[in-house]
């Protein structure tokens, strides 16, 4: 379990990220490819899970060194995320130019005692790199914009796309139910304990924010948490988008209709609040996607929390219904 614990000046100052990143999703698109298995805590999301079918076998589609980097158990440096970079090409600048020293931190050559991760045994090219070998950043830069170009570019508008429909959901859920909202709904296996968020991992730790806060950012490829910690500026949270496994947000508004099975079984207005509730919202916003009064969307949210398929947070003078995993589960016929 990972625990980020907020101050108030924390929570004052949590951030959205404007944009996908294209370098992390470039890194996390890799790890997925090379080592799609289970991780703890990990879901992979259908659109996601299906590039990969797509992939050609015992390929690494031409990553080259960039695979050097990632670990077993699923660990990327962090000089390979540059959340504040604004494209690509900026961020392989950044990496070009990180010293040596962050480098050999990065990757935990030599190992550091304490450092979370490091590579398990490093190749010549990875100790070059850690020594600031010009050549040796020179492939990684090569290598990393050969990957993008081939498995990453023809999908950067989808990603794109996707990543700003996930800031106007989280977006919203800050508008309506401010920053309990926000946190609470990040993950369906994540914990907002005020003022806490618990955060699903194979191991611990605990992370102070010490004030500088924290900056969400979006990933179409990652299948859990990504936590870096920046001793001078706000620790990085990479989060999964938000993705209801079901086909929410198609353009022919399919995405609302529920199964015709579960509309026998729950009534066919009780399963169309449930599918709606694939994006969080307060009662109020539920009775306007429904067309429903306050006190039937509401009866409908009773029974729906009753059964165990959505669960309710207050958050200020509001309520926040979203699904269980239950509840996702069931949507997706499962």
């Amino acid at each position: 379990m990972i625990r980020l614990h907020f101050t108030a000046a924390d929570l004052r100052r949590i951030t959205l990220a404007p944009a996908a990143n294209a370098l992390s999703e470039t890194v996390l698109s890799l790890r997925l490819g090379l080592r799609p298995g289970p991780r703890h805590g990990a879901r992979v999301r259908p659109a996601a899970r299906q590039w990969h079918a797509s992939l050609p076998a015992g390929t690494n589609l031409g990553a080259g060194v960039l695979a050097e980097l990632l670990t077993e158990d699923g660990f990327v440096p962090d000089f390979l995320l540059q959340p504040s970079a604004r494209d690509f090409a900026e961020a392989l600048e950044s990496v070009v130019s990180t010293p040596p020293e962050r480098l050999a931190l990065d990757l935990g050559i030599p190992e550091v005692s304490g450092w979370n991760g490091g590579l398990g045994r490093p190749g010549r090219w990875a100790r070059d790199l850690a020594q600031g070998v010009p050549a040796a950043s020179a492939a990684l830069v090569d290598d990393t914009r050969g990957y993008f170009r081939t498995a990453i570019e023809p999908l950067w508008p989808r990603i794109r796309s996707d990543a700003l429909t996930d800031r106007a959901l989280r977006a919203e859920m800050l508008l309506r139910g401010g920053v309990d909202a926000l946190l609470t709904t990040l993950g369906t296996t994540w914990s907002w304990q005020p003022p806490t968020l618990h955060l699903p991992s194979a191991s611990t730790y605990d992370i102070p924010l010490c004030g500088r806060g924290l900056l969400l950012v979006p990933s179409w490829f990652a299948t859990g948490p990504m936590v870096m910690y920046r001793p001078e500026a706000a620790t990085v949270l990479v989060h999964p988008l938000y993705d209801d496994g079901a086909g929410a947000g198609r353009a022919d508004g399919s995405g609302d209709r529920p199964p015709e099975a579960l509309a026998a079984l729950l009534g066919r207005n009780r399963a169309r609040v449930l599918a709606l509730l694939r994006s969080p919202a307060t009662t109020t916003a539920l009775a306007e996607r429904a067309a429903l009064s306050l006190a039937a969307a509401s009866q409908h949210a009773g029974v729906l929390r009753g059964a165990g398929l959505i669960t309710t947070v207050r958050t200020g003078t509001s309520v926040l219904h979203s699904l269980t995993p239950l509840g996702v589960s069931l949507l997706a016929g499962v």
